[in-house]
C-alpha cells in the first residue's frame, strides 16, 4: 500500500473499531495463531501516529472500559540497563566503540529471551489489560530488532491481543515471504505470524 493511497484519520478510525470489537478481543479467527498484530505506518508519520495512538488508548480506556498495557522498548531498555547499574557504562563505551561493535554489545545487554520478555511478563502481571500496545520499537532499531522480539513474547502476552505500532514496512513477497522493515531500509527481517491490524475486520 503506498504512502500516497493512505488516508491517516480513516485508519485511525478503521484501527479504533477493530480494537473495540468483541471479535478481537476475544482473539476470533486466528486458526490457532498468535493473536499478534501490527500496524506498520511510514517513519515520517511518527509524531501523527503517536498522537493518534494516544487517542486510541484513551478512547479505548474512558469510552469502552478497555484496559491498554503500552509496552515502550526504548523506555524499557533503559530502565533495565539502570536497574542492572550499568547504563553510566553504555554511555561512555558509545564514542570509543566502533558501530558494529556497539551494537552486539548492547544487543547482549538486552537480549530478548534473557532480560526484555521476562521484563514484558512482569509488567503483564503488575498491570492487568486486554490490550498490549507494544511501541518505541523505532528508538530501538538496530540494537533491538522487532521479529525477535515478538518471536519471544509467544509465550508472555497470551490470553489477550497485541499491537506492534511498526514505523516501517510489513509486507508479503512470494520470493520472500512476510517481511518486516524497519524505517523502511535495507534490511529486513522473516516474521510471518502477525497480522496486518488495517486487514483486520471489526
Amino acid at each position: 500500500m503506498s504512502t500516497a493511497s493512505r488516508d491517516l484519520q480513516r485508519e485511525e478510525k478503521d484501527v479504533y473499531e477493530v480494537l473495540r470489537s468483541e471479535r478481537f478481543l476475544k482473539m476470533e479467527g486466528l486458526s490457532k495463531e498468535v493473536p499478534f498484530f501490527i500496524y506498520h505506518y511510514p517513519p515520517a508519520w511518527d509524531l501523527n501516529v503517536e498522537q493518534m495512538r494516544s487517542r486510541i488508548r484513551s478512547k479505548l480506556q474512558s469510552d469502552d472500559g478497555i484496559r491498554v498495557l503500552e509496552i515502550n522498548l526504548y523506555d524499557l531498555a533503559i530502565k533495565l540497563l539502570k536497574e542492572r547499574a550499568i547504563w553510566d557504562r553504555v554511555l561512555k563505551l558509545e564514542p570509543s566503540m566502533d558501530k558494529d561493535e556497539f551494537r552486539e554489545v548492547l544487543q547482549g545487554m538486552l537480549d530478548p529471551y534473557d532480560h526484555l520478555a521476562p521484563a514484558i511478563r512482569v509488567e503483564l502481571d503488575e498491570q492487568p489489560c486486554e490490550i498490549v500496545f507494544l511501541t518505541g520499537i523505532g528508538e530501538v532499531f538496530p540494537f533491538i530488532r522487532t521479529h525477535t522480539v515478538l518471536e519471544n513474547l509467544h509465550s508472555v502476552v497470551v490470553g489477550r491481543p497485541m499491537l506492534a505500532w511498526f514505523p516501517g514496512t510489513y509486507e508479503f513477497t512470494q520470493s520472500a515471504g512476510h517481511q518486516l522493515r524497519a524505517l523502511n531500509l535495507s534490511a529486513s527481517d522473516s516474521y510471518y505470524r502477525a497480522k496486518d491490524i488495517l486487514e483486520q475486520q471489526a
